[in-house]
């Protein structure tokens, strides 16, 4: 007897390679530049990781995730964190049915593949806390029982870096999950031309599918390229110059707290899957530079002198990457 079923064949890295790098194109259809964030996303979705995307509002955030879930045919949801929000209306509740006189769980938006969370410092601690359980064991406890996550998950958390009146600033235990934390800048004039052109035109960002946005990659891409980047080596020398930067942090005048080792493994992680999306099977120190700063910007906390004296975490770890010794 023939078996009809058709098997479905997993990508190569090759192919996931291939797929991943169609998206930058793909977004483009309705994101104007924004490649740096798109970059940090697609890495942190290949390094299990989560992305703090600080903004003023109005830089496309919110259309940068939807462009970048359906071009990756993942489910994505938005929530928008305010006062009164509470840990329930993110990870879900137990719902008494009359009928059946039980209590059902009702999944919240927190099951999905992207999960927008819209100025997630406008929320009280007690309802940013009830992410970290998601965001570190993709996981979330109702009465003791664990209900795993979707695979990919990725949170993606923004915040007004302006307007901090009625804010409740993100604590250092829940910045440092953040595997990225990247700033959205106003565009440049010719982008910011471009981006009017195509209002002009009928471009409606709640319609992608008009736009031409379609799937040009799938979990399975992910997943294919997941195993591919646990392939690439990394040589004592520069795992050594990993080290040596995230220490250098702790020591450095301006720096209160430095880097923990939590954030040196996320480096290496980042820099495994930078090479591996340049085509690479090793990490260069180049490659640790060009992802540090986004790495580590959140996991500083500068002195209140320093602060006073005008200085920032990116001139802090810009500062260490040209004195902390390069291998070669």
């Amino acid at each position: 007897m023939t078996d009809n079923t058709v098997l479905q064949k997993s990508p190569s890295a090759a192919e996931a390679g291939a797929a991943l790098a169609a998206l930058r194109t793909e977004i483009g259809k309705a994101v104007v530049g924004n490649d740096q964030a798109v970059l940090y996303l697609v890495l942190a979705l290949l390094c299990r990781g989560h992305v703090l995307l600080e903004g003023v509002p109005g830089v496309a955030k919110t259309l940068l995730v939807r462009a970048l879930a359906t071009s990756l045919a993942l489910d994505h949801a938005r929530v928008q964190f305010t006062p009164d929000l509470m840990p329930g209306d993110i990870t879900g509740s137990q719902i008494y049915d009359p009928h059946s006189a039980e209590f059902t769980f009702r999944h919240g938006p927190v099951f999905t593949n992207l999960l927008l969370a819209d100025e997630i410092n406008r929320t009280p601690p007690k309802t940013q806390s009830s992410l970290l359980e998601s965001m570190e064991e993709r996981q979330v406890s109702v009465d003791g029982q664990p209900k795993p996550l979707p695979d990919p998950f990725v949170v993606v958390a923004t915040q007004n870096p302006i307007e901090q009146e009625g804010t409740y600033p993100l604590p250092e235990a829940q910045l440092d999950r953040f595997l990225f934390k990247v700033d959205i800048r106003l565009p440049e004039r010719d982008d910011e031309f471009r981006i009017l052109q195509r209002h002009a035109n009928g471009f409606d960002p709640r319609d992608l599918g008009a736009a031409g946005l379609r799937p040009v990659a799938g979990p399975e891409h992910i997943a294919a390229a997941r195993a591919a980047i646990a392939q690439v080596t990394v040589s004592p020398e520069v795992l050594a110059y990993i080290v040596d930067l995230c220490r250098a942090t702790r020591s450095s005048p301006a720096v209160a707290h430095g880097a923990s080792t939590r954030g040196a493994t996320a480096l290496l992680a980042a820099a495994r899957a930078f090479a591996w999306l340049n085509g690479r099977a090793y990490v260069t120190p180049d490659d640790v530079k060009t992802v540090a700063v986004a790495v580590l910007r959140h996991r500083l906390m500068l002195r209140p002198e320093a602060e006073l004296d005008g200085v920032s975490t990116e001139g802090v770890l810009s500062s260490l990457l040209v004195s902390v010794p390069v291998p070669v």
